[in-house]
């Protein structure tokens, strides 16, 4: 526990409760701030969302924080120009904000740290995950008190443009490890979510498209036999149906609440990360949430051989395929289903995560701060 109590503005342009890994992040990081000792208050857009329920009910959160909404014009739907205005106008009142509070201001999003850090006289920490060097993010990465950074690939990104290493901080992302103790049967999770019982599941949850490796995926359900399915958690509608024309043998299930993802994954045979070795964000900067879960649930592991994965996942705690090559990823999703030595490595990646948890995060970023 912290000494004093360290008061944390967590200001971020997010829709919020939101389906994308995002939203869960900058929720689990908040509640694992609060459970640290941090007294921790969420600022965040107005925006409209479909999702209904509180963000503490959303992401499950057994921390509450207060969650603060400031009027900005919900115009992201009109493209580029309408996101450019909203983020604007979100940072001028965040900052205005952060003027009343006695706090240190922590984000993702050098546009509202750069208002800040401009308008007022509060510290700030930027916690960058893409690897961003506008003239902003370097505006950001010269006030802020700390940089926080997902990946030694991130770290060194900004070591080599000059940020001092001394003012960087590596922190990957976690999971809740008391998520998963409990998780449901293979039979009941499959039955909940309709997939077939007589026949092996690879299940990947998260985005489509992008870096996210997914088109490689769907391309290697082609090279399956019948016995083996692809499965997949995540995408929208319009992305599901049109995915679902091109590749009839994969089973997309929609969008899931994150609070049920330990029982969602209990579901699959095998868990898939796959990756793109094409784009610096995925090789070198991202820290998948869906990897530390995956880690954690008692299944084999399937992942693209990129350096991001390898940063955290042991050589020998899961089955590595080529980056971007289907042939070669349906080759290993079927050696992970009858590999004997499947739950030695099922074994080495669950010991491993217990490394990445939110709290051990939160405690090491709030000793730097």
């Amino acid at each position: 526990m912290l000494t004093h109590v360290m008061k944390i503005l967590y200001v971020a342009n997010a829709r919020m409760p939101s389906e994308k890994a995002h939203g869960i992040q900058i929720a689990k990081t908040c509640e694992a701030f609060a459970k640290a000792g941090a007294d921790v208050e969420l600022v965040v857009p107005n925006r409209r969302t479909h999702i209904k329920e509180s963000v503490a009910e959303y992401y499950g959160l057994k921390h509450s924080f207060p969650v603060t909404r400031l009027w900005v014009p919900d115009i992201v739907s009109w493209g580029f120009i309408g996101f450019l205005i909203e983020s604007f106008v979100f940072a001028l009142v965040a900052a205005r904000f952060a003027r009343r509070r006695d706090s240190l201001v922590y984000g993702r999003d050098e546009i509202v740290l750069a208002a800040v850090a401009f308008l007022t006289n509060r510290s700030i920490v930027w916690e960058s995950h893409t690897g961003s060097w506008n003239f902003l993010a370097r505006f950001v990465a010269r006030r802020a008190k700390k940089v926080i950074v997902i990946t030694g690939g991130l770290r060194d990104f900004y070591v080599a443009r000059g940020v001092p290493q001394e003012k960087i901080v590596v922190a990957h992302d976690g999971l809740d490890l008391a998520n998963f103790e409990h998780a449901e049967s293979k039979e009941d999770a499959r039955t909940r979510l309709r997939l077939p019982h007589d026949m092996r599941v690879a299940l990947y949850i998260g985005a489509l498209g992008g870096w996210k490796g997914t088109d490689t995926l769907f391309k290697a359900s082609e090279f399956l036999p019948d016995t083996i399915r692809i499965a997949v958690i995540g995408g929208t509608q319009d992305q599901i149906a049109k995915a679902r024309q091109q590749y009839p043998r994969v089973l997309f299930l929609g969008e899931k609440p994150y609070r049920d993802i330990a029982n969602n994954q209990a579901a699959a045979d095998v868990l898939v990360l796959p990756n793109t070795g094409k784009d610096v964000i995925a090789t070198h900067f991202t820290s998948p949430l869906k990897l530390f879960t995956y880690m954690a649930s008692d299944r084999p592991i399937v992942a693209s051989d990129i350096p991001s994965t390898r940063e955290v996942l042991p050589q020998n705690a899961a089955y590595w395929f080529v980056a971007d090559d289907a042939k070669s990823l349906a080759e290993a999703i079927q050696k992970a289903q009858s590999d004997l030595s499947a739950s030695e490595k099922v074994s080495i990646a669950k010991s491993s995560v217990l490394l990445y948890t939110w709290d051990t995060r939160a405690r090491a970023i709030l000793a730097t701060i």
